[in-house]
């Protein structure tokens, strides 16, 4: 593992996550009330014993780079550390990243120091557990070039994924980037029953997807990168991998989500309030690492809570009743009111650190009902406040309290609602 050095790609605009990246880059969008979602890469390479990390970052990285400084420090004697790579002008090149491959191909000098064989590469925004240690041990005994990570999902998903078609060796022999159509599912589909001979149960699931989870030889990797013009990994270099080179497959079963949508992003986030979600934060043997806060714990007076996440310095004040949903970092609710299948994101400060007093606290004032809805940090809600999609509308143009996209409303960073404010 100390041959190993890990990217991890956190450049993209996230415009499918907009407004929640309005302000910040796509890694550094809070999740589960106390996390970030870069948290959770950096984890899984901790956890790992990889230790030698680069994020590669580009848009809206201000907070994302303060985050990783606070957090991921190591001792001296370790060598270890987590390191960002912005996109910057150098003699060479004056452009911003123009893909995920190219973000590398701008920073292949850190990648030639001493001592790296291996490239692990990662996405900043997915959600899963991984021992990146049992990937490189596949990747040794094949002989592998490249090793991909690969799930497996039924056809009616593959749509939006890349999807392998693999020997009884598990060596990739081809690659369909979002197959539309039954013929082209049919050129990559796998029987479920070898699923299962493999040793993973399939449930009928008869495809095997990218994760975006890649695993090269350096050497590999450079050549690729300097002898092509390529510009994207899933889209361009796998695919000319697998024509001049061994490409292997590290078949994993256990959970992982893209967050790439407001709807996936709001789906993952309430299956880990669920007591029997299908992600638990809770693992002594591989613990999601985040920044300290060193904030009091949550204060809760006469409250209802079910199926939900309450993270540190929380006030909840008499009558209020949470169901499934999360509130994050130092969340103040007033009183009778009510949360239901909500995201709560919290706040960067509480008003008693603040100078000059606003005409609303930085809270959830009385009486308010949420539903169905992230509430992104900072935001002031008055009085009996109603927050809903009762009309089931899919999508709203932005406005200075927020939109609704992907069914879900979500009230945007540092918003202003007033007493008896109605979405309706």
């Amino acid at each position: 593992m100390r041959e190993v050095i890990t990217l991890v790609l956190g450049g993209g605009r996230g415009t499918r996550l907009y407004p929640l990246t309005k302000y910040r880059s796509k890694p550094a969008v809070p999740i589960a009330g106390n996390y970030r979602l870069i948290d959770i890469p950096l984890s899984n390479c901790i956890n790992s014993g990889l230790n030698r990390v680069y994020v590669l970052t580009q848009f809206n990285s201000a907070s994302l780079h303060r985050h990783i400084r606070s957090t991921y420090s190591f001792d001296v004697f370790n060598r270890g550390f987590v390191e960002i790579l912005a996109a910057q002008q150098t003699n060479e090149r004056s452009d911003w990243y123009q893909g995920t491959a190219d973000a590398v191909r701008q920073n292949l000098r850190h990648i030639m120091e001493p001592g790296i064989r291996y490239v692990l590469i990662l996405s900043g925004d997915q959600l899963y557990r991984m021992n990146f240690g049992e990937m490189l041990a596949t990747h040794e005994w094949s002989g592998a070039d490249v090793t991909i990570a690969s799930v497996p999902v039924y056809a009616e998903e593959a749509s939006g994924l890349g999807v392998m078609r693999v020997d009884d060796n598990f060596r990739v022999q081809g690659f369909l980037e979002k197959p539309q159509t039954k013929a082209e599912l049919d050129m990559v589909r796998t029987d479920p029953k070898w699923i299962d001979g493999k040793g993973i149960e399939s449930r009928g699931r008869d495809c095997l997807a990218n994760m975006g989870i890649y695993l090269f030889n350096r050497d590999t990797l450079v050549k690729l990168l300097e002898k092509t013009p390529y510009q994207d990994f899933g889209k361009e270099i796998f695919p000319a991998a697998i024509r001049s080179r061994h490409v292997q497959l590290h078949l994993y079963d256990g959970y992982w989500e893209d967050i790439g949508t407001i709807r996936s992003f709001y789906n993952a986030n309430l299956e880990l309030a669920h007591p029997e979600g299908p992600f638990s934060l809770f693992s002594p043997a591989s613990p999601i690492y985040s920044r300290p806060r060193f904030l009091p714990p949550s204060r809760l007076d006469n409250v209802q809570v079910r199926s939900s996440i309450i993270a540190n310095g929380c006030i909840i004040e008499e009558g209020a009743k949470i169901e499934n949903s999360i509130i994050g970092v130092r969340g103040r609710i007033g009183k009778n009111v009510t949360i239901r299948n909500s995201i709560i994101m919290g706040s960067d400060w509480y008003d008693e650190e603040l100078p000059e007093k606003h005409r609303f606290p930085l809270r959830i004032g009385d009486g308010t009902l949420i539903d169905g809805a992230i509430v992104d940090k900072n935001c002031r809600i008055g009085k009996n406040v109603q927050i809903s999609n009762a009309l089931g509308v899919e999508s709203t143009p932005e406005s200075e309290w927020g939109m609704i996209r992907d069914g879900v409303v979500v009230v945007a960073k540092n918003a202003v609602l007033p007493d008896n404010w109605n979405i309706q």
